[in-house]
């Protein structure tokens, strides 16, 4: 028996681009067949609806009700119900599982960490760090920078990113670094639910605590699901911006994006051969 988990959820409690509140997704994705979701809503740094002028421990407080919100219904109508974040840096942005809330009340610092911080610290304590949809380009993203050293898996399908080559280069970039994939709905809207474009990932055990997920990840024990062909290579790749490769100082390494995946496995030409196709930006509002 296999167990589906949505990795990437927002709710409007917390997360300024959301629509629905965290008790609204509960009936919609256990009639999905769905076991359970881990809410990973926009954090200090990121599109965050709370105000960042309020006390740590009264900004925590707010910050979590989306999940508490959802875990009440879930309790109630029988889904499993997780706690995560989306932290965001300089357009890049990363999912952190393994923390709770008691553990954020006593460390203020996490608002103010840099990507090597939140690597290290979050690994010490017993978490995650998985790079959210690396290759998204929309217009609020003036370069792609790609964590090479500072992360524990890419996540590699994502149901919010409007163009599917997005997800075929983040499936390469994977690849090339020897990381476990992941995928996720980055969903904002209960209304998504209706639609083809959930996304998840199978576990072959039910999780008892977001420890479980952590160690599925590390150890590479997802099966995605997504939409087919969703991460497939189609020989044409949208790359209209800059690409930062960093290192595991979190610095740019000045790399060039083709020679860096040239040699990844699977059925695409040689990369620095590739034809690229170049569109305006656009204006979604998923975040």
């Amino acid at each position: 028996m296999k167990y589906l988990y949505e990795t990437h959820l927002h709710t409007t409690q917390a997360s300024a681009c959301a629509i629905s509140r965290g008790s609204e997704y509960i009936r919609a994705y256990k009639a999905l067949g769905y076991t359970g979701i881990i809410v990973t809503d926009h954090f200090y740094n990121g599109n965050s609806c709370i105000r960042r002028n309020l006390p740590w421990r009264e900004w925590v407080a707010c910050f979590c009700k989306g999940y508490e919100d959802a875990k009440a219904e879930g309790d109630r109508l029988g889904l499993d119900v997780f706690f995560g974040w989306e932290e965001t840096f300089d357009g890049d942005d990363y999912l952190v599982y393994g923390l709770d809330k008691d553990w954020l009340l006593e460390h203020p610092e996490a608002a103010y960490w840099t990507r090597e911080e939140q690597y290290r610290i979050v690994k010490e304590n017993g978490g995650c760090v998985v790079q959210a949809h690396p290759f998204r380009q929309q217009y609020y993203i003036n370069v792609i920078r790609l964590s090479t050293g500072l992360v524990d898996a890419v996540e590699i399908a994502n149901a919010g990113n409007e163009e599917q080559s997005y997800d075929a280069l983040a499936k390469r970039y994977a690849e090339r670094l020897g990381l476990p994939a992941t995928a996720g709905s980055d969903i904002h809207d209960a209304d998504q639910t209706r639609t083809a474009m959930m996304f998840g990932v199978y576990l072959d055990a039910r999780m008892s605590s977001i420890q479980d997920y952590v160690q599925a990840v590390k150890q590479n024990r997802l099966e995605l699901k997504m939409t087919p062909g969703r991460c497939d290579w189609r020989g044409k790749p949208v790359l209209r911006l800059p690409v930062d490769i960093m290192d595991r100082d979190g610095r740019g390494a000045g790399r060039d994006i083709w020679k860096f995946f040239k040699g990844t496995s699977g059925n695409s030409p040689e990369f620095p051969e590739v034809p690229l196709i170049r569109r305006k930006r656009g204006r979604s509002e998923i975040s």
